[in-house]
């Protein structure tokens, strides 16, 4: 019996379409490697015509008050709660998640994240006005930036949808989002629950490939393109949006140092370290995958850390006793068990290291130690459950150490010592230092990096604030 796949539609202008010439892609569950629907691979039609339907709604949705917006995305927020079993479904079979770790530790955030820029909606400053020259006022106005080309990554989904939307449209712009064409069930559900809340052309939702992202980004309609994706994808986005000087967002790769002092409680930083390390399969641009351990408990702690990734259960996303499900799709496992195979003589893989059971696409959580600050493995991201430790003799080396990437998105730092975090948390050239944790956001709090890891921030004010323009208005006081 041939089980009928379900079949996802992009969301344009307050309608469900297929794309303009009937193209289609088949999406896959990771978790089994079977195809379960088909999502539309828009082309230049599509987006031509999303770009236009969101162009349409701009100019109302800008003229609405900040009060307006604020109650629009909190009635999206109550629906998204309501319905959080149909979208942490969605998302389990778009990811191979497991359902309670989606249920518990994504969607929670998410809706926070979405009633935190509702309220922003009504708090955005400027300076005073004021006489900077005589017989004339100065007033500065924040407005929105225009239609907004977004595109999302597949790790996830869901929750990157929500940095894209929610800041842009609390500010009073449109937007038009592509998912990853692996990924797109959850981003088109949200669109079906969204529907029912704002008007026609604020927010679309265009399925399809590389291809369609780069026609959202060249297109001449939007004044920003943002982007969460590879640093590859980022540099060809922010090259084609310079073409027309479009605004860019960009949030990239990571490759985040652990460092770990020897006054560091162990217990809890292995404990910490192995979950920050291999929640989500490590396919995480902050993950705790890059360790760095004082030379005086380096055996101690990759002895314990082997265990901890020992007792790391990956599996179904049924099963309650997983901390991960699988590696998005099969190109991602191959290049997670590339840089095992290609591992140089003096590495040593501590534990994991292969493929879990030949159904969907898992993989062990791995622990390798031995390594070099030159080898491929600490210089590029993996971006699977590979979590590698050097060993450093003091706080200078364990800088260097931790400085010495392109990256520099997000890092943590383990000691009692007061003095040597701070001085650590100064010198460490990332966008987030957590000390004495790893991996904790807050809506409230900025998420971006420097570097090859992008720039412009998601969350908090300052994310708010990358999706608003700033004006002057001088006027006479003479009349």
């Amino acid at each position: 019996m041939t089980t009928e796949l379900r079949r996802l539609r992009n969301y344009i202008g307050g309608e469900f379409k297929d794309a303009a010439d009937g193209r289609t892609t088949e999406v896959v569950n990771p978790a089994t490697g079977e195809v379960y629907a088909t999502a539309p691979l828009s082309g230049q039609a599509d987006v031509d015509a999303a770009m236009a339907a969101a162009a349409a709604a701009f100019p109302a949705w800008r003229d609405t008050t900040p009060s307006e917006r604020q109650k629009a995305l909190l009635k999206i927020a109550d629906a998204f709660e309501a319905r959080a079993d149909e979208l942490v479904a969605a998302e389990s079979e778009n990811t191979g998640k497991p359902l309670g770790l989606t249920a518990s530790e994504e969607l929670p955030p998410m809706v926070d994240q979405i009633r935190f820029f509702a309220g922003a909606a009504r708090l955005l400053e400027g300076r005073s006005a004021g006489e900077y020259m005589d017989g004339m006022t100065s007033i500065i106005r924040r407005e929105p930036v225009g239609v907004c080309a977004q595109v999302a990554p597949w790790n996830y989904p869901m929750m990157m949808a929500v940095w894209k939307f929610a800041p842009a449209i609390a500010a009073g712009n449109t937007v038009v989002l592509k998912p990853s064409d692996t990924t797109p069930a959850s981003t088109v559900l949200m669109a079906e629950i969204i529907d029912s809340v704002l008007p026609k052309g604020v927010f679309n939702v265009v399925c399809g490939d590389r291809e369609t992202g780069k026609a959202m980004v060249e297109h001449s309609t939007p004044a920003m393109a943002s982007i969460t994706g590879s640093v590859r994808a980022g540099m060809q986005v922010a090259e084609s949006a310079s073409k027309d000087v479009k605004r860019v967002h960009l949030e990239l790769g990571g490759k985040a140092p652990v460092v770990v002092f020897e006054d560091a409680d162990l217990a809890k930083a292995v404990e910490d370290i192995a979950v920050a390390g291999y929640f989500n399969a490590g396919q995480d641009c902050t993950a705790a995958t890059r360790v760095l351990v004082h030379e005086s408990i380096h055996d101690e702690f990759v002895a314990a850390l082997a265990k901890a990734a020992a007792d790391t259960k990956t599996g179904q996303p049924d099963d309650e006793d997983v901390l991960y499900g699988p590696l998005n799709n099969p190109n991602q496992l191959k290049q997670v068990a590339g840089f095992i195979e290609r591992l140089p003589a003096h590495a040593k893989v501590e534990a994991g290291g292969h493929r879990v059971g030949d159904k969907g696409y898992f993989y062990a959580p791995t622990v390798v130690s031995g390594l070099k600050q030159d080898d491929e493995i600490i210089q590029n991201e993996v971006f699977g459950p590979v979590i590698t430790v050097q060993s450093f003799t003091d706080e200078a080396q364990a800088l260097e150490y931790a400085n010495g990437v392109e990256f520099a998105l997000a890092s943590s730092v383990w000691t009692k010592d007061h003095g040597r975090a701070m001085r650590m948390s100064k010198n460490l050239d990332f966008g987030c230092v957590w000390i004495n944790t790893h991996i904790p956001l807050v809506a409230e709090m900025p998420h971006g990096g420097f570097k090859k890891s992008g720039y412009g921030k998601d969350l908090s004010a300052y994310g708010f604030e990358d999706y608003t323009r700033i004006k002057h208005v001088m006027t006479s006081l003479d009349g």
